[in-house]
């Protein structure tokens, strides 16, 4: 590689590097900071689109449990008998007017099983919200602690350019004093066209990373950084091994959804027994001008339809809503062995990387100390580099691990992460 393709190269990076960065100064004067994570899950609750869409469904069933508990209407009615005939009923004079009020009775206890019914389906729907809201607060962390994540890596990849641009700085020092080979030079402006490019690709990721965030709380403003820090928030005191399967979120919610069920069952079935229609009234009679009373009832005969396709499907509903259950038993079961190795897997993760990175940074200070006295290679010390920027990696993938795990627990336990 010549001398001017280098040049080339060079001055290519640094202006894309320029560029970016005048774009994510003019995005940033239009965007706010995100709030402290506990102020953002508070304002969350009314504004994010998944919470809304479930505390939507609580206020339906709240007024179809309402509407169940309704009874039917009476009619009124008016008939006109016995006028614009022949003979003596032409015209109105013989006319009968007969004035009547019907009203259904419903019988094999409908009205029971619709509220009972509508009970369920209400408490069904107060499940499902609070499993909402605890799997919004897991996944609101998730972004949180990417968003984190994502600009402490951009952080790095800054401080791996500056590093970079050092040591070819001082290569090309040590080049001219004929300690070093032009080699050298060329390893260490390549190390600095790779430092660039990789900070180019953090800058994305962490433009990826704030707009799901944003997305995910509904915020009109862009955040592009945060005022709080989750990766190095103090440890969780609850153990995974506290939870029971049976009262997690997930559980809870299908177990009240398999009553709902079971209730439309009992809804269909009641629905197979006729209803009885009494009605009453007056009728009066032209002629003499005279009235009398009028009765009678009606009761309809479940020849054709008595509601086997809807019982069917109602059991069939059913079923399914029990084998959805024993599914989140499972699952549950399934999530909280899951969870009580993770927990403590990235705890030890965490402490192991914060040891490596101490000891990385070490290294590297050792090894530049020796490189800038002749003692070291020019290798060496971009070795090192590497190793501190792999440690320090390392350490913001365990902290990203321990907090995922965290909010994990947090959600199976039913509450919102980040009330210790």
């Amino acid at each position: 590689m010549t001398l001017i393709m280098r040049g080339r190269l060079r001055f290519a990076a640094v202006s894309a590097a320029a560029i970016v960065g005048a774009l994510a100064s003019a995005t940033g004067a239009a965007a706010d900071p995100a709030p402290p994570f506990k102020d953002l899950l508070t304002q969350a609750q009314a504004n994010a689109p998944r919470l809304a869409e479930a505390a939507a469904g609580v206020r339906q069933a709240e007024g179809l449990a309402r509407q169940a508990g309704a009874r039917p209407n009476p009619t009124a009615g008016v008939t006109v008998e016995n006028f614009s005939g022949k003979g003596i009923y032409s015209g109105t004079n013989n006319a009968e007017t007969t004035f009547q009020l019907s009203q259904p009775l419903e019988v094999g206890g409908k009205r029971d099983a619709r509220v009972a019914a509508g009970r369920a389906a209400l408490d069904a729907a107060r499940a499902r919200l609070v499993q909402s809201k605890a799997d919004f607060a897991f996944a609101l962390a998730d972004a949180y602690a990417l968003a984190e994540a994502a600009e402490r890596r951009v952080a790095l990849a800054d401080e791996a350019v500056t590093l970079s641009d050092e040591t070819l700085r001082a290569s090309r020092v040590m080049v001219d004093a004929g300690k070093e080979a032009e080699l050298r030079t060329l390893q260490a402006q390549a190390a600095l066209t790779a430092a660039l490019a990789s900070r180019e690709e953090a800058r994305a990721e962490r433009t990826g990373a704030f707009s799901r965030l944003t997305a995910l709380v509904g915020s009109a403003t862009p955040f592009t950084s945060l005022s709080d820090s989750l990766l190095t928030s103090p440890k969780v005191t609850s153990q995974p091994g506290d939870i029971d399967a049976l009262s997690t979120p997930a559980v809870v919610a299908a177990e009240a959804d398999r009553e709902a069920a079971a209730r439309r069952v009992r809804i269909e079935r009641t629905r197979a027994v006729p209803d009885v229609t009494v009605s009453a009234g007056i009728r009066r009679f032209s002629g003499d001008d005279s009235t009398a009373l009028v009765a009678g009832v009606s009761l309809p005969i479940p020849v054709f339809d008595q509601n086997r396709g809807n019982i069917t499907a109602a059991q069939g509903e059913l079923q399914a809503a029990e084998a959805r259950l024993n599914a989140a038993r499972f699952d549950a079961e399934a999530d909280i062995r899951t969870a009580r190795f993770q927990l403590g897997a990235a705890q030890s993760r965490a402490n192991a990387a914060s040891e490596g990175e101490t000891s990385a940074a070490e290294a590297f200070r050792l090894t530049r100390i020796a490189y800038e006295s002749g003692k070291a290679p020019l290798v060496e010390l971009i070795n090192a580099r590497r190793s501190l920027a792999e440690a320090r990696d390392q350490t913001i993938q365990a902290q990203l691990a321990r907090v995922r795990a965290e909010a994990d627990l947090a959600r199976l336990q039913g509450r919102l992460f980040g009330d210790r």
